[in-house]
């Protein structure tokens, strides 16, 4: 395979930290620009919600565009929305920042699929496009442990300027060692829609927003968690982020052995009922900090392992668009990370972090029910032929 592939993987993985970087970092930002802790959450909400509509519409506008020259322009857009954020000191400066980073990033991930795919021989595309996606997954759980270690050191800015500098060097990659790559023909926006028309993919669909919303309402807000209900303190906080990220990491390869397997509708469930039943748990064990990191790793593991699952599945639905299926299962993923990271904070807002796990559980059981309806048989209608 290209090794071109893995330069294409780091650029996903910079993308992808950036999103939720700062979920460990909340009560810092609050108390540094004097917000409250929901609406410093609001920052990781609205660089999921303008990550998960931006890509589709912005490939429609650059379709024409030449994809390197597209990438790296897109690229220093990214490097001056998180230059920006690392130069704010004001709550709507750093939003407007992950505004930018957001719309700019979604773009980028699809360009490093578009271009993986296309600078492989074909028996490599599959496995190509899969070792992009793998860098955005391992940024998302990665993220927030490196940017509570730095945060905690450096304060809450320096995650941002290590983005800047990863971002200058991937610039430089692609610049010097991508080649030219002529736009392909962009699928409307319509027509990626109209996909949704079959029950069983909507729903599949609904299952991966509703299991993400579900997970980020807590994780979103883990940090004042740890620190107010186990009263761990900074190096702690780090330690637990650390564990979940590995947990996490492993728990993506638990969940695509255990779909080839069992098979990718049992694991689905199986995941669903078993996550769910570990959220709930997660108030009941803060009494013993061993009996919590153990909950807390299965947690982990399985808030990734529905994902290869998920995208098997929705290739077996729609194996002629599964191009299509993938890219909104992305958007699916993001939209679930904004609304979590949203309704955390009303709880948060309204109620107390301690309820957070309860109202999680509960999103995550709707998730379990959009899954079953997803794979219910449709019945068939009878035909009835009658003869005079």
């Amino acid at each position: 395979m290209d090794k071109r592939v893995y330069l294409l993987t780091t650029v996903s993985f910079v993308v992808g930290m950036v999103e939720l970087m700062i979920g460990g970092l909340l009560d810092i930002i609050a108390a540094d620009l004097h917000v409250s802790l929901g609406k410093a959450g609001f920052l990781i909400t609205i660089f999921s919600l303008v990550f998960a509509v931006s890509a589709p519409i912005l490939l429609t506008i650059t379709a024409k565009i030449e994809r390197k020259r597209l990438t790296l322009s897109a690229l220093c857009i990214f490097l001056a929305g998180n230059a920006l954020a690392a130069m704010s000191h004001s709550y709507g400066l750093l939003l407007l920042a992950r505004v930018l980073s957001a719309a700019s990033g979604s773009l980028l991930v699809v360009l490093c699929v578009t271009m993986a795919s296309n600078i492989v021989e074909e028996k490599y595309r599959a496995r190509s496009i899969g070792v992009v996606f793998m860098g955005i997954s391992a940024s998302l759980v990665l993220g927030v442990p490196i940017g509570l270690m730095l945060g905690n050191n450096f304060g809450w800015q320096a995650p941002f300027v290590l983005i800047c500098v990863l971002t200058a060097a991937s610039i430089a990659g692609v610049y010097f060692f991508m080649e030219d790559l002529a736009p392909t023909t962009a699928i409307p926006l319509r027509k990626q829609l109209a996909t949704l028309k079959d029950r069983k993919i909507l729903f599949a669909q609904i299952t991966s927003y509703l299991f993400l919303a579900g997970h980020l309402t807590l994780y979103g807000y883990l940090t004042p968690f740890l620190k107010e209900s186990l009263g761990l303190n900074g190096n702690w906080v780090s330690a637990v982020y650390l564990i979940f990220g590995i947990a996490a990491v492993a728990g993506g390869g638990i969940g695509g052995f255990l779909a080839d397997r069992f098979g990718t509708k049992r694991t689905i469930l199986g995941v669903i009922i078993v996550f769910a039943i570990s959220i709930f748990s997660i108030p009941f064990t803060i009494f013993s900090f061993p009996i919590f990191l153990t909950v807390m790793a299965v947690w982990s593991m399985l808030s990734w392992a529905v994902t290869p699952a998920m995208q098997s599945y929705l290739i077996e639905l729609s194996s002629n668009a599964s191009d299509i299926q993938q890219g909104l299962n992305n958007s699916a993923l993001h939209l679930g990370i904004a609304s979590g990271s949203f309704i955390g904070g009303i709880v948060i807002e309204k109620s107390s972090i301690d309820v957070n796990p309860e109202v999680g559980g509960i999103i995550v059981l709707l998730a379990l029910c959009a899954a079953v309806i997803s794979m219910a048989k449709q019945k068939q209608g009878r035909i009835v032929k009658t003869t005079k």
